[in-house]
C-alpha cells in the first residue's frame, strides 16, 4: 500500500476550528511516566472504516514545544482519511536519550492495542516529525524490529514499526550536527549527557543515521538549504545512508528555505499544500 500524506507547511502555524467532519479525542493517556502520565490528541474521519495511522512529533530543540501546535495537520489529514494522532514525550534537560524515543515508540503501540476504538488500521501507520520531532520520526523508521529500543513501556504485545515517515529538518547525525548550527551546543548535549568531547558514544547512538539498516522504513525529508539550527546536509546524510542500503528515500529541498519555513518562506510554500509519498 502506498501512505500518502497531504501536508502543508502552514497548517503547523494556526488554529483551525473543529470541522463537522472528524472526531477529536483529546488528552488521551498512552503511558505512565514519574508523577505524570503522557498524553495524545486523535484526531479521526468521522466516516466508518478503519483508516491507517499517522503519529505526529512536535519540535522544540528536544526542550520544548507541545502536541497541540500539530492538531491543524491532524485535522487536515483526517479530513484526508487519517488517523492523526498528536503525541507528547519526554523533554530535556530532565530526561535523555532514550527516553523520549521510548515515548513516542509507546504511543505507535498504543495506537495499534487501541485500533478497534479509534477506527485505526494498524498494518499502516506513518510518522511525521518536525525539528526535533523529525529526529524521533526518522528513529521509528529506521529502528523497526530492535528490541533495544523498545523501552519498557505498556503494550509490548504491539508493533512500534511505522511504514514509512516525513522528517521536516531533523537531525540525522549528532555527531555532525554542531557545524553550521546556532543552536547545537545548547540542544544536543543536554539529550546526550554531554558534549561531543566528552559523550561521543552518546552522540553516535542518539543518531538515527547509525541505525539505518535494510528493514527501515523509507522516508521522505524536506529541508531548506538555509537552515541555520539544522544544516542542510543533515538530511543529505540521512537520504543518502538510506540509499546505500536499498531503502526508498526521498529528499525534498527547499531552495534557501531557513528553519521552520516561516516569514517569506512560510508565504512561498504553504500555498502548494503538496502532496507527498515515500514509496512503500
Amino acid at each position: 500500500m502506498r501512505l500518502i500524506f497531504f501536508l502543508a507547511t502552514c497548517s503547523l502555524a494556526a488554529e483551525l476550528p473543529i470541522p463537522d467532519d472528524v472526531i477529536v479525542s483529546r488528552d488521551v493517556p498512552f503511558a505512565s511516566i514519574t508523577h505524570d502520565k503522557l498524553g495524545m490528541d486523535i484526531v479521526r474521519p468521522r466516516a466508518p472504516g478503519n483508516h491507517p495511522g499517522v503519529v505526529l512529533i512536535h519540535g522544540g530543540g528536544f526542550s520544548g514545544g507541545n502536541r497541540q501546535s500539530y492538531l491543524p495537520l491532524a485535522i487536515r489529514l483526517a479530513q484526508n482519511g487519517y488517523v492523526a494522532a498528536t503525541v507528547s514525550y519526554r523533554l530535556t534537560p530532565h530526561y535523555q536519550f532514550p527516553l523520549p524515543l521510548h515515548d513516542v515508540k509507546s504511543a505507535v503501540r498504543f495506537l495499534r492495542a487501541n485500533a478497534g476504538k479509534y477506527h485505526l488500521d494498524p498494518a499502516h501507520m506513518g510518522a511525521i516529525g518536525t525539528s526535533a520531532g523529525a529526529t524521533w520520526a526518522q528513529f521509528l523508521a529506521v529502528s523497526r524490529n530492535v528490541p533495544s529500543l523498545e523501552g519498557k513501556g505498556p503494550h509490548l504485545d504491539q508493533s512500534s514499526s511505522v511504514d514509512c515517515a516525513v522528517s521536516f529538518y531533523g537531525r540525522s547525525d549528532l555527531r555532525r550536527s554542531y557545524e553550521g548550527s546556532r543552536n547545537a551546543a545548547e540542544a544536543v548535549p543536554p539529550l546526550v549527557g554531554g558534549d561531543r568531547q566528552h559523550a561521543l558514544d552518546a552522540h553516535l547512538r542518539a543518531s538515527p543515521l547509525n541505525w539505518i539498516n535494510p528493514d527501515s522504513a523509507p522516508i521522505l525529508a524536506i529541508h531548506g538549504t538555509r537552515d541555520q539550527n539544522v544544516p542542510y546536509e543533515q538530511s543529505l546524510f540521512l537520504i543518502e545512508r538510506l540509499k546505500s542500503v536499498g531503502v526508498d528515500a526521498e529528499l525534498e529541498t527547499i531552495a534557501e528555505g531557513a528553519h521552520g519555513f516561516k516569514g517569506a518562506d512560510e508565504e512561498h510554500y504553504c500555498p502548494k499544500q503538496h502532496l507527498l509519498s515515500p514509496r512503500i
